[in-house]
């Protein structure tokens, strides 16, 4: 999967003959599973049309600062568009944007955009080879880098004046692999693999009934998507549930049993850099299990049961350099239980639900969770989606491993 999947991407389009090239710019996009907004100066508009480009990016192409098309006008928010993006690309680059953006002479949309964008911003020149090497154009190629803005090299071939040299703007291939390369690059959690658990476990009856719980998953697949995107090589060992990974690269071992959690853990456990224990894993098994369906004879039926197998308190014994991170859901005394949990697991970070909060628990789209270290230093966190709960989480793996 591309890292552009999911991502909110900004075309900024300006008036050279490169801008043909777009069409298939935006369609790669798209393959890659990117969301594009197409911003147009006036005179990009001699070389492709605005009608292309929607139909392409399957969004309205703007290139003023209203649409006055009609009895109601439009205004085209350029702060709202420039906050939307997660990355903004202007390209083709021509040498009067590219000095408009070195000197913030703002006098259309898309350099308005720009100014106001707070995202990373990729700028792709687009001229003629004298131009390129103009002493004018090699200052705003310097303004624009000391602004933070990242070039992506103009290409040597022949040019639409006739001359061959350096000025054609990069392919749209290429464009497309310079900025996955650049994005997985600065992924905070590039080179790290992570082990992640999920759902509950279901411990068999008979062969048609089993001892689980109402663990749906979500919390689990939230953490191990988000890890994914952030770089991370991530291995999701999950017990029963409807969801589907977001992330194609994401290794899913599905389970049923502790036990059957309990070894892929181990299997996997030993090469990982941080492990995260999202599922539900039931704490007792029926001793013995029935071949058949046990029938409903008497008045009264009993199972007995045993202890499952600690997976947590096994992953904290077995530990080296992992850094690992438990939950714990709780009714009450909750601070002290999870803090004794991360004591006797011996953990790193524990992640605390209780039941006695609205809006936490099993089968929610949201949670509310405290974060207690080992060092016991307590942070309770709001109310929020699943997701972004997983985004806190990882927020924590982050600035464990930028520390070490």
């Amino acid at each position: 999967m591309s890292v552009l999947n999911g991502k909110k991407i900004l075309l900024g389009v300006s008036g050279g003959i490169a801008a043909y090239k777009t069409a298939s710019l935006v369609r790669l996009f798209i393959k890659a599973g990117a969301h594009v907004q197409v911003i147009m100066t006036p005179a990009s508009k001699d070389f492709v049309t605005p009608l292309t480009l929607s139909t392409l990016s399957k969004n309205p192409v703007h290139s003023s600062f209203f649409n006055d098309d009609n009895e109601d006008a439009v205004w085209n928010n350029h702060v709202e568009l420039g906050l939307w993006a997660d990355l903004m690309l202007i390209a083709p680059a021509t040498a009067n944007t590219m000095s408009k953006m070195a000197s913030g002479n703002c006098d259309n949309l898309l350099i308005a955009t720009y100014l106001s964008a707070k995202c990373p911003v990729y700028f792709a020149p687009a001229m003629d080879l004298d131009m390129y090497k103009h002493p004018s154009t090699l200052s705003s190629f310097n303004t624009l880098k000391q602004f933070g803005n990242i070039i992506i090299p103009a290409e040597k071939g022949e040019l639409a004046s006739g001359l061959s040299g350096e000025g054609r703007m990069a392919e749209p291939e290429n464009i497309i692999a310079f900025l996955e390369a650049d994005l997985e690059s600065k992924l905070p959690l590039k080179g790290k693999k992570i082990l992640i658990t999920a759902g509950p476990t279901y411990e068999a009856i008979d062969p048609v009934r089993f001892i689980g719980n109402h663990s749906s998953g979500k919390m689990g697949f939230d953490i191990a998507n988000q890890a994914a995107n952030l770089g991370a090589e991530v291995i999701l060992v999950s017990g029963p549930t409807h969801y589907k990974t977001k992330n194609s690269s994401i290794e899913v071992i599905s389970v049923m049993s502790a036990q059957e959690m309990y070894d892929a853990c181990h299997k996997y456990y030993d090469n990982v850099d941080a492990a995260i224990a999202a599922a539900a894993v039931a704490d007792y098994k029926p001793k013995e299990v029935a071949l058949q369906k046990i029938k409903k004879n008497a008045n009264e039926f009993s199972i007995e049961l045993e202890k499952t197998k600690d997976i947590l308190s096994s992953l904290g014994a077995a530990k080296k350099s992992q850094f690992l991170i438990g939950f714990a859901l709780e009714t009450e005394n909750e601070i002290e239980n999870a803090k004794l949990k991360i004591q006797k697991k011996n953990l790193d970070l524990i992640v605390l639900n209780s039941l006695q909060d609205e809006g936490a628990g099993f089968k929610k789209a949201t949670n509310k969770v405290t974060f207690i270290d080992k060092d016991f230093n307590i942070e309770p966190m709001e109310l929020k989606s699943k997701e972004f709960v997983a985004v806190d989480i990882l927020n924590k793996v982050i600035s464990h491993f930028s520390k070490s």
